[in-house]
């Protein structure tokens, strides 16, 4: 394995911030789809991969987030041209004989463990949030994590099936 330049280093780590100002510029489609064939490619225990994104570009969709934002989220993510809800799959593991192929019995590790289900979606879900936002400087864009918002209430909006 070879050492990245300097300047990967500095996009990456050291000069990378969370942002809470935005360019008014569009993200496009191509590019968030570059976003995540990066990120899905970060090890991950088992390649069990249970981040899913929801991204919500227009401002009808940002607008169904503000009510669950803390107030001094609100405006920067209005004014944010793409915002990624991150969530996690707790069916994961049905995926497991595809992306965990030379293991055949893998699915069958999880298969009516809800304690087991949850940590490891939650676990390995937080790590690749991690690699969303390298992927994301990665192709040039400002990102950041942000902590200020209800969770169950961006589940009730977003995901009520759960």
């Amino acid at each position: 394995m070879t050492a990245i330049d300097q300047n990967a280093v500095e996009t990456l780590f050291t000069e990378a911030r969370t942002h809470n100002v935005w360019k008014d510029q569009e993200v496009s489609e191509d590019t968030l789809r570059k976003i995540y064939q990066l990120m899905h490619f970060g090890p991950t225990s088992m390649n069990c991969q249970p981040l899913r994104v929801l991204f919500l570009k227009s401002q009808e969709a940002k607008e169904r987030l503000k009510p669950a934002l803390m107030p001094g989220n609100q405006e920067k993510t209005m004014k944010s041209p793409v915002v990624a809800v991150l969530s996690y799959d707790t069916k994961f593991y049905e995926h497991l004989p595809r992306m965990f192929s030379h293991n055949k019995d893998a699915k069958s590790l999880f298969e009516g463990k809800t304690d087991f289900i949850n940590t490891t979606a939650f676990r390995n879900s937080s790590i690749q949030g991690g690699y969303f936002i390298l992927a994301a400087r990665a192709v040039g864009l400002s990102a950041g994590p942000m902590s200020g918002f209800n969770n169950a209430a961006v589940d009730e909006e977003f995901f009520p099936d759960g």
